[in-house]
């Protein structure tokens, strides 16, 4: 990991009283399978915007979920493009795939300050064989993975901008829902041309959609902060239903 030395662990929070644990850690897991998972999680200090957490072809000799802040997935084209292909929140993990050749198939940075724990496999698979919950909940973030892969070529085949850009929204706000936050009212993340590169959409084409929803009401946008005002208009948009509060 590119991240610098560690802090003293007495500084870190650990997995039993962290915020994020309902999300990242099995439900049924016992309070001393708890300690023992976060006998192996390193946590690095924080990794400021624009540092790599690994590069590709880097060894893939752990998986990382953000604590906090956000961290861009990309691959570099065969033409030396870059081309992004996820953004990951708090709770969420990434890394994964990377495991069956050795080897990370991407560049993982930060978008913004942030703080990742670092599962390194060879704690980790040993402990899984121990405790079958924990097992099982790491085939389920594998899946969630694929479940993502998949989301993105969905989101590609819309196709509108206003169509993709919503679908991507919805996707966000399912998130901030997962982790208890509103699912209304949020904040992007990642820039204008991050959500451009993601989504196959010019940087003012992205803007000029922003601007368009927000006069038909659809959205309130002050910069990156964004206001959901018409959730079911989203949805309709999107071709879905909207499935929040």
């Amino acid at each position: 990991m590119s991240s610098a030395a560690e802090q003293p662990h007495s500084f870190q929070p650990h997995c039993q009283n962290c915020s994020l644990n309902a999300i990242c850690l099995p439900i049924a897991l016992e309070t001393g399978d708890v300690e023992r998972l976060d006998d192996i999680v390193e946590r690095g200090r924080p990794i400021h915007r624009g540092d790599h957490v690994y590069r590709s072809e880097d060894a893939c000799e752990a998986v990382f979920a953000v604590r906090s802040g956000a961290i861009k997935t990309y691959r570099i084209t065969p033409d030396g493009d870059e081309q992004i292909i996820g953004f990951h929140l708090p709770g969420e993990i990434f890394g994964l795939t990377g495991i069956a050749g050795g080897l990370h198939q991407n560049n993982a940075v930060a978008l913004e300050t942030s703080a990742v724990c670092e599962i390194p496999f060879d704690g980790i698979e040993p402990l899984s064989r121990d405790i079958p919950s924990l097992q099982r909940h790491l085939f389920q973030l594998m899946s969630r993975t694929i479940s993502d892969d998949q989301q993105l070529i969905l989101l590609l085949s819309k196709k509108t901008a206003e169509e993709r850009i919503a679908s991507l929204l919805l996707s966000l706000s399912s998130r901030m829902r997962r982790r208890r936050l509103s699912g209304r009212e949020f904040r992007l993340p990642m820039s204008r041309g991050d959500i451009g590169n993601y989504l196959g959409l010019v940087v003012e084409t992205v803007s000029r959609v922003f601007t368009r929803l927000q006069k038909q009401g659809v959205l309130s946008v002050n910069g990156k902060e964004v206001e959901i005002l018409e959730p079911e208009q989203l949805a309709a948009m999107a071709g879905t239903d909207w499935g929040g509060d």
